[in-house]
């Protein structure tokens, strides 16, 4: 444990943004699991799971979890999905 209070104050910022960053890793994972097996399933809400899987990802690169090229692959990737399955 670090004695100097700066470093004692890094120790619990990095802490509440691990929560944090790990809280939108899961919720995106999930998200993105539940677009791809509605797309597979051949589901009628499969375009509004891609939306709402896109909206996590923009968020994700709001808030720095991910870099915005990252997303924009991710983004690309289930739209290509989508297409490929209509």
């Amino acid at each position: 444990m670090p004695n100097i209070n700066s470093a004692k104050k890094r120790v619990r910022v990095t802490r509440t943004k691990t929560l944090r960053n790990k809280m939108i890793k899961s919720n995106l994972k999930t998200a993105i699991k539940t677009a791809v097996s509605a797309v597979d399933g051949g589901l009628e809400n499969k375009e509004e799971a891609i939306r709402f899987a896109v909206k996590k990802l923009d968020q994700a690169a709001a808030k720095g979890v991910f870099h915005k090229n990252k997303v924009a692959n991710k983004k690309s990737q289930l739209q290509r999905l989508l297409n490929a399955s209509k």
